[in-house]
């Protein structure tokens, strides 16, 4: 079966992503700072008849990346890596004039840092994998200029040129930077608590991934918006 690692797997789009694969038959290893919901998430995918290991830890730590690697690697392998944790660097949003340094460092290290530090430390299982892809949650807010999203769009727009290179160094791998769009999840709530207005739930987007894994195309950056719209 192949192997996933997804990181932030314990609700939102990682969990979505994680039920996704569990259903087409994918073992997984799952991390998420909070042990307790990570280990109910894990509990509910093993239903599906997946192998499951769940990691709890914070991705910035290296031994911790060591250890999902360690992990995938006694389930046979890692044919796809998703860099899904993310920190907004201060909740709630704040203009740049108010962001502080050690938050913007903190959106940096879990977002860019340690994204690249797990491809590093799993790039040698994925290229033996004969489908090996590394998938990068990225947002509009690396391209776009929203008030207040200044600190968490700048590490996004990092992790997807870092993506970009990637993909030139890789030509092996399939590397995609996504902009999942618009969600209702706990790190949309804790950037804008005051946005009441209903958004989509994670679960409807978790098809647009799913159809990079099917087409296999060429190393980019996709939106899923229109990943969905594909007929």
């Amino acid at each position: 079966m192949p192997v996933a690692i997804i990181t932030g797997a314990s609700k939102g789009l990682g969990r979505a992503l994680a039920e996704a694969l569990a259903e087409r038959g994918w073992d997984l290893v799952l991390d998420a700072r909070t042990a307790r919901p990570l280990q109910e998430a894990a509990a509910v995918l093993s239903k599906y008849g997946a192998r499951v290991r769940a990691l709890p830890g914070d991705v910035t730590d290296g031994a911790h990346r060591g250890r999902l690697v360690a992990a995938a690697r006694e389930l046979g392998g890692v044919d796809l890596l998703v860099n899904n944790a993310s920190a907004l660097g201060a909740e709630p949003l704040v203009r740049l004039e108010s962001l502080a340094a050690d938050g913007l460092r903190r959106a940096l290290e879990v977002n860019v840092v340690a994204a690249l530090g797990l491809v590093q430390e799993a790039l040698p299982l994925l290229r033996r994998s004969a489908a090996g892809a590394v998938i990068a949650v990225s947002s509009d807010a690396a391209a776009e200029a929203y008030e207040t999203w200044g600190g968490y769009g700048a590490s996004k727009a990092a992790l997807d040129q870092l993506s970009a290179v990637l993909g030139e160094e890789e030509p092996g791998l399939r590397v995609w930077a996504v902009d999942p769009g618009d969600m209702g999840t706990d790190l949309y709530a804790a950037a804008v608590p005051q946005d009441d207005d209903p958004r989509p739930d994670p679960v409807s987007v978790a098809p647009a991934f799913l159809r990079l894994l099917d087409g296999r195309p060429a190393s980019g950056r996709y939106r899923a918006s229109a990943l969905l719209e594909q007929r």
